[in-house]
């Protein structure tokens, strides 16, 4: 299961000048720093397993309670970026974010690979939609080798607040609407989950993306991940 009731999803590429500043940047002060704020619990990063997942990386936060991440002091991070972020912010290219909620999560714990799959639902009817895709999360942890299913919904109004941290930034592409994630211990093991999602009736203009997972942060430095 997700650690909390809200995440902050974020979907991002990298150019090849700003890789190895992102990396240095992403573990020793983004992840800490986002980390360290109250409510926040787990930071995971991960990386695509192939050439047709785009983009490349996938970051997830996950937090107490989704009103954490439309609190003050989240809030006052985005609004004070360090000259790091600012420096390797100008290298992302094609970034989603969605601040969402976890309408439902089951599973025993995180899996090495993960597949997002970003959709917009056949209903505006969001309870429709979570009754009817909540039990599929429920039904595909049957799935061998699979660690957890969560079904997540964006808060549009949250995720399109502008900050000094997005400010002047033109990497942005359309926000994620709904998304589910599906955590696994190999890569193949996704294929059956990820397919059963995308016939499902009340899932439209899916986006797939496939990843394994590079770097866990916890509150600690010592904390195992």
């Amino acid at each position: 299961m997700l650690c909390g009731k809200g995440v902050v999803a974020i979907w991002n590429g990298i150019s090849e000048d700003g890789r190895q500043d992102f990396y240095q940047w992403h573990i020793h002060e983004h992840m800490p720093e986002r980390t360290g704020i109250s409510g926040f619990l787990r930071g995971r990063r991960y990386r695509a397993t192939d050439m047709d997942t785009h983009p490349e990386f996938f970051t997830l936060y996950e937090v107490e309670q989704f009103e954490v991440i439309k609190g003050e002091e989240y809030a006052k991070r985005l609004n004070a970026p360090t000259p790091w972020t600012k420096r390797a912010a100008s290298h992302f290219l094609n970034t989603s974010r969605g601040l969402a909620r976890v309408l439902s999560s089951e599973g025993p714990g995180p899996g090495g690979v993960l597949a997002t799959v970003r959709f917009h639902p056949a209903t505006i009817n969001d309870e429709q939609v979570a009754g009817e895709l909540s039990p599929l999360a429920s039904q595909l942890m049957q799935a061998p080798l699979i660690t957890g299913a969560h079904l997540c919904k964006s808060d549009e109004e949250a995720t399109e607040v502008r900050t000094a941290e997005s400010e002047g930034r033109t990497d942005f592409d359309a926000p994620p609407n709904w998304f589910m994630l599906l955590e696994a211990c190999t890569v193949e093991s996704l294929e059956a989950p990820v397919q059963a999602v995308l016939q499902h009736p009340m899932v439209r203009q899916a986006q797939v993306g496939r990843y394994s997972l590079e770097y866990t942060r916890l509150k600690t430095d010592s904390a195992a991940g």
